[in-house]
C-alpha cells in the first residue's frame, strides 16, 4: 500500500524511471494500468486521472510520444470498459446476488461501490458511462453495472467510445498544457491530490443530494 501511494503521489518521477528502464515498453505498461483500472472491478485503486495528467506532462517535454500515448490510452480505456461491460452482462446479476445470500463477488468487491455505481447509472442512464469516466471508483464499477443491467450493446459502445476519448483527451491535454508550469511541476504531489479531490467532488455532491432527498 505504501509503494502504491508513493507511485501515485510521485507518478511523474516513476514514469521517467520507467522510460529509462524499459524504453518503448513503457507504453505497454501504461496500456496495462489504464486497462486494468477501467476493466477489472478488483483494481479500482490504480491511478487514472493523475496518470493521464502525468503522461500529458511528460509528452510535452518529449519524454513520451503524445500521439502514440493518446491513441494507446484511448484504446486501453475503451477496451477496459468493454471487457468490464461484457463480464457484467454475462455474469453480473448472478454473481452479485444469489437469493438472500451475498454473491460470490462480495468476497472481493465492496458492495457499496456497486450500489453507488448503480445509483449513478440509474440517475444518468447512458450518459453515466461518459460521466463516470471522470469519477474514481465509479469509473471502474459502472461498466460492470451497465452490463448487469442489460444496457444495449450499441448504446454502450457509443458512450464508451465517447467517454474514453473525452477522458484521455481532457486529462492528457491538461497535463500537456499545465504539467510543466514550475508551480505545478515543483508541487506535483499536491497537484495529484488535488486532481483526486476534484474528481471525487461529483460523487460527494450526489451522495449529499441523495441523503438530503431521503
Amino acid at each position: 500500500m505504501a509503494n502504491l501511494l508513493d507511485f501515485v503521489l510521485h507518478i511523474d518521477r516513476h514514469l521517467v524511471d520507467f522510460v529509462t528502464r524499459y524504453g518503448t515498453w513503457v507504453y505497454g505498461i501504461l496500456f496495462a494500468i489504464v486497462f486494468a483500472e477501467t476493466g477489472l472491478v478488483v483494481t479500482p485503486f490504480l491511478p487514472g486521472d493523475s496518470l493521464l495528467f502525468a503522461v500529458g506532462a511528460l509528452s510535452a517535454t518529449g519524454v513520451l510520444n503524445p500521439w502514440l500515448s493518446a491513441a494507446l490510452l484511448m484504446g486501453a480505456a475503451i477496451a477496459g470498459d468493454g471487457v468490464n461491460y461484457a463480464v457484467g452482462r454475462r455474469i453480473g446479476s448472478r454473481l452479485l446476488s444469489k437469493g438472500d445470500e451475498p454473491g460470490f463477488t462480495h468476497r472481493f468487491i465492496n458492495p457499496d461501490h456497486i450500489t453507488r455505481a448503480h445509483e449513478f447509472f440509474e440517475q444518468y442512464g447512458g450518459k453515466a458511462v461518459v460521466l463516470a469516466r471522470f469519477v474514481p471508483i465509479v469509473r471502474t464499477f459502472l461498466p460492470f453495472v451497465a452490463g448487469a443491467a442489460a444496457m444495449r450493446p450499441s448504446m454502450f459502445l457509443f458512450y464508451n467510445i465517447t467517454g474514453g476519448v473525452a477522458w484521455v483527451t481532457l486529462c492528457m491535454g491538461a497535463g500537456f498544457i499545465f504539467g510543466n508550469v514550475p508551480l505545478v511541476k515543483n508541487n506535483f504531489s499536491l497537484v495529484t491530490l488535488g486532481i483526486v479531490f476534484v474528481s471525487l467532488l461529483p460523487m460527494v455532491f450526489e451522495l449529499v443530494k441523495h441523503r438530503r432527498g431521503k
